[in-house]
């Protein structure tokens, strides 16, 4: 690479962090000033307008400095080569945190919290799918003679709960039958791997409770087979109302499908994937950046977790903030 484009690639990164730091734009002056590129103003100035031409930046009147372009922290992001990690104090305070959850569920509720608090932006996680989730147990308990409430838990702390309106009365000893069919077809299973088993489960049950078992079944593949729901916490879009330019981001944030289709992308574990301004799909998030990366005890992500901010948030913080909560996420949950 010619010394020339070094240099600009060095002005382009100098640009960026001033602007970011900022949110003021950056003149040639300012930048040999603080940067010490070797060189005299009007060079810098000369690379700014090569930059500006090649769609990095841009100048907001004639006499203004220069800020980034949706390009410019593209090609900043993208020359990050490592992402440096948190200082031992940093990182062990995030993971004190993080154990102190009481379940999976808390965990995963105060890694968002964390991560607002500590980018200022806006974070978001997806809470494990049943697609890759196995059941662990199905707990049935008798809200009325007529009434049954399904208590499913998967190996990943999940937690869905469902009422199951029955014909006819059922004893005690019904419902203890009625949860030992149930937990036969699914611990184990993920709720699709035990779908057919549940649709074949009322030939194995006894006259007395065939219809509480047809029933039960029934609520469990329609509610969480078929429509498979995935559950998203949300935690910081406050940190998004300054000066109400993100408002677009807050109503997308509330409009979850959104979200969870952004995080379903985020499948594989170490990786930070960083989407800026018109790069994301969705014309509501066309304003934001996205910084996303997902979490899992082994080799299969259990789910999605990410920050939304604008597009001069810091890049290089958030992104190590981002892959840090993950990490130590997995960490809890291979239980070390």
């Amino acid at each position: 690479m010619a010394a020339a484009d070094e240099r600009r690639q060095a002005v382009l990164r100098a640009i960026v962090a001033d602007y970011i730091a900022s949110q003021e734009p950056v003149g040639s002056k300012a930048l040999v000033e603080r940067h010490k590129l070797g060189v005299s103003s009007a060079t810098i100035r000369n690379d700014m307008a090569v930059l500006e031409q090649q769609g990095y930046i841009s100048q907001t009147h004639a006499s203004s400095g220069r800020i980034p372009t949706e390009a410019g922290y593209r090609a900043f992001v993208d020359a990050l080569n490592d992402v440096k990690p948190l200082s031992q104090v940093e990182r062990h305070a995030i993971l004190e945190f993080l154990e102190s959850g009481v379940d999976m569920e808390d965990v995963l509720r105060r890694s968002v919290q964390l991560l607002a608090q500590l980018t200022n932006q806006a974070a978001m996680v997806q809470l494990p799918t049943l697609s890759v989730s196995r059941v662990k147990h199905c707990e049935v308990v008798s809200l009325s003679p007529t009434r049954l409430l399904l208590v499913l838990i998967t190996d990943t702390g999940r937690v869905d709960q469902r009422n199951v309106d029955l014909a006819a009365p059922i004893g005690d000893d019904g419902v203890r039958l009625v949860r030992d069919l149930l937990n036969d077809v699914l611990v184990g299973k993920t709720m699709q791997d035990a779908s057919d088993s549940l649709r074949s489960l009322t030939t194995r049950a006894m006259d007395n409770v065939q219809d509480a078992v047809e029933r039960a079944s029934e609520v469990l593949i329609s509610t969480l087979v078929e429509t498979a729901p995935d559950r998203l916490i949300v935690a910081g879009s406050a940190n998004l109302t300054a000066g109400g330019s993100l408002q677009s981001v807050i109503d997308a944030l509330e409009h979850q499908v959104v979200v969870l289709k952004l995080l379903a992308g985020a499948q594989e574990l170490e990786h930070i994937s960083v989407r800026i301004g018109s790069e994301n799909e969705n014309e509501e998030l066309s304003r934001a950046s996205i910084v996303t990366t997902a979490y899992g005890p082994g080799d299969e992500a259990l789910g999605g977790l990410g920050v939304v901010g604008p597009t001069h948030m810091d890049y290089p913080g958030t992104m190590q903030k981002v892959a840090t909560v993950a990490r130590y996420i997995s960490r809890i949950l291979r239980g070390e």
